[in-house]
């Protein structure tokens, strides 16, 4: 059983930059791929960015493409979003997840993604 504990969610204005971190226990980190999901009120959730278990494969939302950056650290268990040039519409409850998944083709399937964590708070007043 793999426990999530994100952290880093905050109220920013737009333009700003927000580190969110999401800290892994209870299982074999190196054994998953990682990914950010986010839900917005009144919307489904979706898929922001998964990393692979190598790190070698990273998939964006295109709606964060060249503004949000994945990554893990295979020492600390943790894996961190960074999300820089926030506008309006990323303010969202963002979800850190775990999966035995490592094929990119498989991320976009949310069902893939067995652990979530609880959720951070992420709201960029314009």
């Amino acid at each position: 059983q793999v426990q999530l504990v994100e952290s880093g969610g905050g109220l920013v204005q737009a333009g700003d930059s927000l580190r969110l971190s999401c800290a892994a226990s209870g299982g074999r980190f190196t054994a998953y791929a990682f990914g950010w999901f986010r839900q917005a009120s009144g919307k489904d959730r979706e898929l922001v960015a998964v990393i692979s278990r190598s790190g070698a494969s990273i998939d964006y939302a295109e709606s964060v493409k060249g503004r949000f950056t994945i990554s893990r650290d295979n020492f600390k268990d943790t894996v961190y979003l960074q999300m820089d040039t926030l506008k309006p519409e990323d303010t969202a409850t963002y979800y850190c997840t775990a999966t035995v998944a490592d094929l990119p083709y498989l991320w976009r399937d949310s069902r893939r993604f067995t652990y979530w964590g609880q959720g951070t708070q992420v709201t960029v007043s314009s």
